[in-house]
C-alpha cells in the first residue's frame, strides 16, 4: 500500500512581502510578488491573492517581458513535484480599475519551480474569453507556457496554432475546478471534474524535471483560490510511495 502523507494547510493572514514565509504548524506558504490575504468569500475561507506591481512592474507595450514571471503564492510542503497532480477551485475576478483593459482574468497554476524562481511550467486560464461568442477567442482561452525561454508569444511565433493553447468552458466570477496531470513530457487539464480532459501538452519545453507548485495570478486580476491538493507520483508504469499537501 502506497504511504500517504496528509499535509493540511491551515490557512490565515498572510504578509505581503517577496519571499515573505508564514509557518501553519508543520506548513509553511510563500509570497512572491503578489499580495495575498485569507478572507470570507461566499461564507468560506478563501486565498486571495493579486500581482503587486510594485514588487514587479508592468508594462503594456513590453508584454513578453513583464508578464507570465514571477509573481505567484509557492506551496513550500512539496519542493520536488514531477509527476502526479495538482487540483485547485479557483475564482477569478478583474480589478475595478484594471491596470491593464484586455486583462482577461488570467489565473491558474506553475509547478516544477525551481528554488530560485529561474524556471517552471505553467498551465493557466483567461476566463472571460472562455464562453465568449467567437470561436478564435475561445481558443485562447487556455494557456501553456514554460518560463523562461517559451513565454506566450515566443510560443505564437514559433509554433503552429493551437500547440499550447487552447478552450476551456470557464468564465469570469464563478469558481473553476481545475485539475493537472502531469507525467513525464506531458500535461493535462481537466475542468470541473469533466470525465475527458479540455486541454492536452503533448510535449513541454522546460528543462526542469521537478520542483514546487504555485498558484499563479496576473496583471489586473483578483484570485480566489481554495481546496489546493497536491499529488506526488512516480512516472506511470512505476509504482512508488505518494505525499500529498492541501490547502
Amino acid at each position: 500500500m502506497s504511504k500517504i502523507i496528509l499535509l493540511v494547510l491551515h490557512l490565515c493572514v498572510l504578509v505581503t512581502s517577496i519571499g515573505q514565509t508564514v509557518k501553519f504548524g508543520k506548513q509553511t506558504f510563500e509570497l512572491h510578488n503578489v499580495t495575498g490575504s485569507v478572507i470570507n468569500f461566499q461564507g468560506k475561507k478563501v486565498l486571495k491573492i493579486e500581482r503587486d506591481l510594485k514588487a514587479l512592474s508592468f508594462d503594456e507595450k513590453n508584454l513578453e517581458t513583464t508578464v507570465d514571471d514571477r509573481h505567484y503564492a509557492r506551496l513550500l510542503d512539496i519542493d520536488d513535484f514531477e509527476n502526479g497532480t495538482i487540483e485547485v477551485k479557483m475564482y477569478s475576478q478583474i480589478q475595478n480599475p484594471s491596470p491593464y483593459a484586455p486583462a482577461a482574468g488570467f489565473i491558474g497554476l506553475y509547478y516544477r519551480v525551481t528554488a530560485d524562481d529561474s524556471a517552471w511550467e505553467s498551465i493557466y486560464l483567461r476566463p472571460k474569453v472562455g464562453r465568449i461568442n467567437n470561436q478564435m477567442a475561445r481558443n485562447h482561452a487556455v494557456q501553456y507556457f514554460s518560463y523562461p525561454d517559451f513565454k506566450f508569444q515566443t510560443l505564437r511565433d514559433k509554433f503552429s496554432a493551437g500547440s499550447y493553447e487552447g478552450s476551456a468552458p470557464v468564465a469570469l466570477n464563478e469558481w473553476i475546478t481545475m485539475r493537472l496531470e502531469i507525467n513525464g513530457e506531458t500535461a493535462e487539464m481537466f475542468i470541473n471534474n469533466m470525465k475527458y480532459s479540455s486541454f492536452i501538452v503533448n510535449k513541454m519545453l522546460g528543462k526542469t524535471k521537478k520542483g514546487f507548485v504555485g498558484l499563479y495570478v496576473d496583471i489586473g486580476t483578483i484570485g480566489y483560490f481554495k481546496d489546493l491538493k497536491v499529488t506526488k507520483r512516480a512516472l506511470k508504469g512505476r509504482k512508488e510511495s505518494e505525499k500529498v499537501s492541501e490547502i
